[in-house]
C-alpha cells in the first residue's frame, strides 16, 4: 500500500472510532441542568435546608401569572380555563385562581372537616348558632352563588369546607371577582407550582411550555396577554439568554479562528485534521464521565470544555514545528518531551480537583484529565500520519524573523518582576470593594423591569418570599404541628405590626392530634345534634330530612382517629404540607413561609425569644456561606494543583533554574490577573477561578517553549509563530467573550484574555537569552 493509502485508512479509522465513542457518549451519558448536582454537599443544617428549598421548596417552584389585555369576563373564563387545564399537567402540582375547588378535599374525608376547621374552637353546635347559619343559608339561595352553595347544603349547611378552603388559601389574598383573582390594575391574577426542581431550567423550562401551550390553546386566548414571573421563569431565561449569547460568541470566533489557521498555514485540510485532536479531547472526557460517574451536570462539561481550550494548542505547535525537508513525525518526535511535560503537569494538577471531595469538581478533574491525554496522544502518534505531506515551513513567514529580532533584543531586568509583584500586593491590598463575589444572583442578575414585575405580581398575590423562611424544630411531625400553632397568635400580631404581610404555617394545613381531639370532644352525638337542629330549622323553608347527611357526618366525626400528617399526605394538598415538614435523622422541621417581609431584625428577634425551637433563616446568607465553602475546597484544591506542577515541570526539566524561568511567569501573570481585576473593582467568583486556571494552562505552554533551547534561528521563528498562533485565537475567542453583557461569560472571557496577554509578555521577558 502506499503511503496516501495509508493515511486515508488510519484517518477513516480514526474517525470511526471518534464516532464509536461519540456514540458510547451520547447513549451513555446523562445530563443534569439541575444546581445542586454541581454544588458542594452541604456542611451545616442552614445548608442543608438551602439545597432541599432551591430545588423543591415551594417557593423556587412557583409560578406566578397574571392575564391581561381582554374584556375582564373574558379574563375570567381564560383564568379558569388555564387552571383546568394544569390540573391535568403532569407537569404542574397545583394551579389555584381563587375560585373554590371542591376536590381540595377528599370525599371519603369530608367528616374530617370538624377536625380541620377551627369552627369548634370558638363556637357550639347548638340550636342558637345552627339557627344563625341556616338563615344566613336562606339568603344565600337567594344570592347568585346559589348554584355553589345548592350541592353542598344538605351535607355541609355551615359550610365548613368553604371555611377550610379559605384556610387553604393563600394568607394574603387579591380581590376576588366573579370567583377568581383580580389585581388592582385589572389583570387576573394565579399560582401555578410546578413538579419539577426550582433551579433546573431543563424541568422549568419543559412546564413553562407547557403552561403556554395550554394558554394559547385556550377559546380567545389571542386577545390577551399572559405574563409570567417566578424563581423558574428567571431561571429559564437566564439560561436561554446565557446560550444564545454563547452561541452567538461561539460563531463569531469559530469563524475568526478559522481564519487566522487559514492565514497562518494556508492549509484547508492541515486546519480540518489539526480539529480532530481537540474533538478527540472531548469525546474522551465525555466517555469518562459516562464510564465512571454515568451522569454528569452541564456545567461540567461547559467548564471541561473552556479547560480543554489549552489542548488546541497542541496541533497548532505541530504545525508551526514542521521543518522543510522532515517529515511530520520527527517534528513532533522533538516537540513531544516539552509537551508531554505540559500535559502531564496539567493531568497530574487536576487530580487535586479529584481529591476535593466535590462531585462537581471530581466529574470536571476526570473529564479535563481524559480529555488533554486523549488530545495529547492522538497530536502525538496519529495527527503526524495524517497530515498533508505538502505543507508551508512557518519559518519562512514575511516578517517573523524581524519579530523574533525585535523580542531578542527586549531589555529583560532583573528586578522588574519583583517590582510588579511588589506593587501586586500593594493594589490588592487597597483593592475597592469585597475580594470574592459570594452572591449566586450577582453572576446572573435579572433585568431590572423584570425585578419590579415579579415584585409587583409578589405583592398582590401575597406569594411567599424567596429569601428567608421560619424553621420550627421539634422531635416528630405532630410536635411541630404543636409548636406551629402555639406561634399562630404572635405571627398574627407581627402582621399586624407590619412587621411582615402574612405568614404560612404547616398548622395552616392540619392541627395537631390533641387540638382535632379537643374539637372532636366537642361534637354532639347524634340525637342533641338532631334536637338542635330540629329547633334551628323551625319556621325555615327546608324540607324535612334534608339535612340527614350532615347529621351522618357529624356522627362519623366523632368516631375518627385523628388526622395524622402520614394520611393527609395523600390528599390533593397533602403535597403543600410534605413541602413544609422535613424529616431529619432524629428530628422533624417545620417550615413557615413569609410573604412581604419588611422587618427581618423584629423577626429573627421573635425567633430567638422562642427557647431554640425556632428560627428564622435567611436563604442568601445561606447561599453565601456555602458559596464561601465551595471556594475554600476549589483554593485549597488548586494550591494542591499549584504544588504538584510545580514538581512535575521541576522533574521533567531536571533543573530548578530552567524551572524557575518556566513558574515564576505563569505565576507572577496570574498575580497580576487577580490585580487587574480587583484594582478595576470587581470581586472574584468561581468563575474567575476557572479561567484563571485555563489562563495559567496556556501560560504553561508560552513559558515552556520560550525557555527552550533552540538549535538555529529558524526555530525560533517557528516557536515564535506557534505562540503567535495561540495568543491570538485565545484572545479572539475569550477577548468576545469579555465583551459579554453576562457577568459569567464576560468573568471567563476578561479573566483569560488578560491571562493570555500577561503571560505571553512575561514568558518572554523572564526568558533565558538564547
Amino acid at each position: 500500500m502506499t503511503p496516501s493509502s495509508n493515511r486515508w485508512l488510519l484517518l477513516g479509522a480514526w474517525l470511526l472510532a471518534l464516532a464509536a465513542l461519540g456514540a458510547f457518549a451520547l447513549h451513555s451519558l446523562r445530563i443534569s441542568t439541575d444546581l445542586r448536582s454541581f454544588m458542594p454537599p452541604p456542611q451545616t443544617p442552614d445548608q442543608q435546608l438551602l439545597m432541599e428549598q432551591i430545588g423543591e421548596g415551594p417557593g423556587s417552584r412557583l409560578l406566578l401569572l397574571s392575564i391581561e389585555g381582554a374584556p375582564e369576563p373574558q379574563q375570567v373564563e381564560l383564568s379558569r380555563g388555564l387552571v383546568a387545564a394544569l390540573h391535568g399537567d403532569a407537569h404542574f402540582e397545583q394551579a389555584i385562581n381563587g375560585a373554590f375547588d371542591p376536590s381540595s378535599l377528599d370525599e371519603k374525608l369530608l367528616p374530617y372537616r370538624w377536625l380541620l376547621s377551627p369552627t369548634l374552637d370558638t363556637h357550639v353546635l347548638d340550636a342558637a348558632y345552627l339557627a344563625d347559619q341556616l338563615g344566613q343559608r336562606v339568603e344565600d339561595l337567594a344570592s347568585p352563588a346559589a348554584a355553589l352553595l345548592k350541592p353542598l347544603l344538605p351535607r355541609d349547611p355551615t359550610l365548613e369546607t368553604l371555611a377550610l378552603a379559605e384556610r387553604w388559601s393563600p394568607p394574603k389574598q387579591p380581590t376576588l371577582r366573579d370567583g377568581v383573582w383580580f389585581s388592582s390594575d385589572g389583570a387576573a391574577l394565579l399560582l401555578a407550582q410546578t413538579r419539577g426542581a426550582g433551579f433546573d431550567p431543563a424541568a422549568q423550562g419543559a412546564a413553562i411550555d407547557a403552561l403556554q401551550a395550554a394558554f394559547h390553546a385556550l377559546p380567545g386566548a389571542g386577545a390577551a396577554k399572559l405574563t409570567i414571573s417566578g424563581p423558574g421563569w428567571f431561571t429559564v431565561l437566564i439560561n436561554a439568554k446565557t446560550r444564545a449569547e454563547a452561541d452567538r460568541i461561539g460563531a463569531v470566533s469559530t469563524i475568526g479562528f478559522v481564519l487566522l489557521l487559514l492565514l497562518a498555514y494556508r492549509s484547508l485540510p492541515s486546519l480540518l485534521l489539526a480539529g480532530l485532536p481537540v474533538l478527540s479531547g472531548g469525546l474522551a472526557g465525555a466517555a469518562a464521565l459516562a464510564l465512571m460517574f454515568g451522569s454528569a451536570h452541564g456545567i461540567t462539561l461547559a467548564f471541561g470544555f473552556t479547560l480543554l481550550g489549552v489542548a488546541q494548542e497542541y496541533p497548532i505547535r505541530v504545525l508551526s514545528h514542521r521543518r522543510a525537508g522532515e517529515d511530520a513525525l520527527a517534528s513532533v518526535r522533538a516537540l513531544w518531551p516539552l509537551l508531554a511535560t505540559a500535559i502531564a503537569s496539567a493531568a497530574i494538577a487536576y487530580l487535586a480537583f479529584f481529591a476535593s471531595g466535590v462531585n462537581g469538581l471530581q466529574q470536571l478533574a476526570v473529564f479535563t484529565i481524559a480529555g488533554l491525554l486523549a488530545a495529547g496522544l492522538t497530536t502525538r502518534y496519529l495527527l503526524p500520519r495524517v497530515l498533508p505531506l505538502r505543507f508551508l515551513d512557518v519559518a519562512e513567514t514575511p516578517g517573523l524573523g524581524r519579530a523574533t529580532r525585535v523580542i531578542d533584543a527586549l531589555p529583560r531586568p532583573r528586578w522588574l518582576p519583583w517590582l510588579l509583584a511588589v506593587l501586586g500586593v500593594v493594589v490588592l491590598w487597597r483593592a475597592p470593594g469585597p475580594m470574592w463575589e459570594n452572591d449566586l444572583a450577582a453572576l446572573t442578575p435579572v433585568p431590572q423591569d423584570l425585578l419590579l414585575r415579579d415584585a409587583k405580581l409578589r405583592g398582590e398575590l401575597g406569594a411567599p418570599d424567596v429569601r428567608y423562611l421560619l424553621v420550627l424544630d421539634a422531635s416528630d411531625a405532630d410536635d411541630v404541628l404543636t409548636l406551629s400553632e402555639s406561634l399562630e397568635a404572635r405571627l398574627a400580631s407581627l402582621v399586624h405590626d407590619g412587621v411582615l404581610d402574612a405568614a404560612e404555617l404547616p398548622s395552616r394545613y392540619l392541627p395537631s392530634l390533641a387540638t382535632q381531639r379537643a374539637r372532636q370532644a366537642k361534637l354532639p352525638d347524634r340525637a342533641t345534634l338532631a334536637a338542635a337542629l330540629a329547633e334551628a330549622d323551625r319556621d325555615l323553608p327546608f324540607r324535612a330530612g334534608l339535612f340527614d347527611p350532615f347529621l351522618a357526618d357529624v356522627e362519623a366525626a366523632r368516631r375518627l382517629a385523628p388526622l395524622t400528617a402520614q394520611e393527609f399526605a395523600r390528599t390533593p394538598l397533602g403535597a403543600r404540607l410534605a413541602s413544609m415538614l422535613v424529616p431529619r435523622s432524629d428530628r422533624w422541621l417545620g417550615l413557615a413561609t413569609l410573604s412581604g417581609v419588611h422587618d427581618a431584625d423584629a423577626l429573627a428577634r421573635f425567633a430567638d425569644a422562642s427557647g431554640g425551637h425556632v428560627r428564622l433563616l435567611d436563604l442568601k446568607g445561606a447561599s453565601e456561606s456555602l458559596v464561601v465553602a465551595y471556594r475554600e475546597r476549589i483554593l485549597r484544591a488548586l494550591g494542591i494543583a499549584l504544588a504538584l506542577l510545580a514538581l512535575t515541570v521541576v522533574i521533567a526539566l531536571r533543573s530548578a533554574r530552567r524551572a524557575w524561568h518556566v513558574l515564576a511567569p505563569m505565576s507572577l501573570a496570574t498575580l497580576l490577573v487577580i490585580v487587574v481585576e480587583r484594582g478595576s473593582g470587581l470581586s472574584l467568583s468561581l468563575f474567575h477561578l476557572v479561567a484563571v486556571t485555563l489562563a495559567a494552562g496556556l501560560g504553561l505552554h508560552y513559558a515552556l517553549f520560550f525557555e527552550r533551547p533552540v538549535a538555529d534561528a529558524a526555530e525560533g521563528r517557528r516557536t515564535l509563530h506557534a505562540t503567535l498562533v495561540c495568543v491570538v485565537s485565545a484572545l479572539l475567542v475569550f477577548g468576545l467573550q469579555a465583551w459579554s453583557s453576562l457577568p459569567v461569560l464576560r468573568a471567563i472571557g476578561l479573566t483569560v484574555a488578560l491571562g493570555v496577554g500577561f503571560h505571553f509578555c512575561l514568558s518572554i521577558l523572564m526568558a533565558r537569552r538564547r
